[in-house]
């Protein structure tokens, strides 16, 4: 078996896509994955499975859709890519609240965002993340979930470095 970081995409977010994280613990647990955890309520969940990345996201997607009826994005990751993403972080990270990463559902063609006035904020895409350095704030920031989704062509979902680092804490 191995270990796992899945990302949900657009659950809990302003009154949208309730999902209670006990809710989707049984759910996990019903479709058979191991050692399931959840860290906050924006759809982090760790586990152990024996299956496929694809096979992964592929059951979870159609679990929530089946049980909840949301349509809701999920992406996987292996503690190893984590790892990988955490360490090749290119920017500054003294300033924890400005550090970000989001996280693609494939590598894009695309490797430029043509995003206009970014002021200080900073991107790199590197496969299927990108590593966001945003001194404006994320909530002023131009470098958004959507704006990176219509700029690349890909599903993403980002979290801040606070999450990142828990999330490979817990799995570890």
């Amino acid at each position: 078996m191995k270990k796992y970081i899945i990302l949900l995409r657009g659950i809990n977010v302003s009154g949208k896509n309730k999902l209670p994280m006990a809710d989707l613990r049984e759910l996990l647990k019903d479709l058979k994955f191991q050692n399931v955890q959840t860290y906050i309520q924006s759809g982090n969940i760790i586990l152990d499975s024996d299956k496929s990345k694809d096979a992964i996201c592929n059951q979870i997607k159609e679990g929530i859709k089946t049980k909840f009826e949301y349509d809701v994005p999920v992406l996987v990751r292996t503690i190893p890519e984590w790892e990988k993403v955490i360490k090749n972080y290119p920017f500054s990270k003294e300033n924890e609240k400005i550090v970000a990463f989001s996280f693609l559902n494939k590598v894009s063609n695309e490797t430029i965002l043509e995003v206009k006035n970014i002021g200080e904020d900073k991107y790199k895409i590197v496969d299927d993340v990108v590593y966001l350095n945003c001194a404006s704030g994320f909530g002023k920031t131009k470098l958004t979930n959507s704006t990176i989704e219509k700029k690349l062509n890909v599903i993403a979902t980002t979290r801040n470095l606070r999450t990142t680092l828990k999330l490979l804490e817990l799995a570890k």
